[in-house]
């Protein structure tokens, strides 16, 4: 049973990654990012990891997809107000 899970996580893990990768939109690669955050806290779990998991959580699936994202809007506005002003 051990060993199924493990494979599972190792596989979604992979497929995640594989998608972050070939994601061309920041905005949505950081989406993707957060799901690869989560599986990588499944594996972590499965892995009985659990203080690793838990950080990975917090880090991987919530605050770099966030900050991020922020980044995105922000170089986004900043190109629109150069437009503007042309």
């Amino acid at each position: 049973m051990t060993d199924t899970l493990l494979l599972i996580s190792l596989c979604a893990v992979a497929a995640t990654a594989t998608a972050a990768v070939l994601v061309r939109d920041p905005a949505r690669q950081a989406l993707v990012l957060s799901v690869l955050g989560l599986a990588l806290a499944v594996l972590f779990t499965v892995l009985q990891a659990p203080d690793v998991a838990l950080s990975q959580l917090a880090v991987g699936s919530a605050l770099t997809p966030l900050l991020i994202l922020l980044s995105v809007r922000k170089v986004r506005r900043r190109g629109r107000r150069e437009e503007d002003g042309r």
